[in-house]
């Protein structure tokens, strides 16, 4: 178990970091914390291909239980405009990061034995694109205002060109967009830390 724990503290600083950074806007459609949470993918996917999917899976869990107090904390702070952290958004936070994670260790898992690149980069797309529509669509769509129906999110859901050039679409969709890009591209750039990364724990003698 405590050769998993470097895994562990690194997803724990990940989402910490990003529960922090999302309270500060990047441009108009994205937050740093955009920056940051796509590289849990990365550690979910080193510690699948070094120490196998249970291991995986376990870092999962760490960062799941992670984000949670994040929530239950965000939900206990006030800001300008209310709690920092909604239901919806705790809820759409942990479905999202649980349900994508878990997604990204079974398909690492399937596609493991091909090409070094492949499994890695399929997982993380496939979890990215579930991570980003689950939480943008439980957090901010009109037709599941029933789970906080005091959470008014008339703001997010405000017609408006597509990323302010494309068809017009909630707001809400421009953000996930946007946020699914960043995590697309993120997916591309950390192949080269996650062949580093890899080689070298690989590297170590048992």
């Amino acid at each position: 178990m405590t050769r998993y724990l470097p895994g562990i503290l690194a997803m724990a600083a990940i989402v910490v970091a990003s529960n922090i950074l999302v309270q500060f806007l990047f441009g108009q459609w994205l937050t740093w914390g955009a920056f940051t949470y796509p590289f849990a993918f990365l550690v979910t996917d080193v510690m699948n291909r070094v120490y196998g999917r249970a291991a995986a899976r376990q870092v999962v869990f760490a960062g799941f239980v992670v984000g949670v107090i994040c929530s239950l904390i965000g939900t206990q702070i006030v800001g300008e405009f209310g709690p920092l952290v909604t239901l919806r958004i705790a809820i759409g936070s942990g479905t999202a990061f649980l349900v994508a994670q878990l997604i990204d260790v079974a398909v690492f898992h399937r596609l493991r034995d091909g090409p070094w690149w492949r499994a890695p980069l399929a997982s993380t797309l496939v979890g990215s694109t579930i991570d980003t529509a689950l939480f943008f669509t439980i957090a901010f769509s009109a037709s599941l205002m029933w789970i906080e129906p005091s959470n008014d999110v008339s703001w997010a859901n405000e017609m408006l060109p597509m990323l302010g050039a494309g068809p017009v679409a909630p707001l809400w969709m421009s953000l996930a967009v946007a946020d699914w890009a960043v995590k697309i591209a993120i997916a591309l750039i950390a192949l080269v830390p996650f062949r580093v990364i890899v080689g070298k724990l690989m590297a170590r003698p048992a």
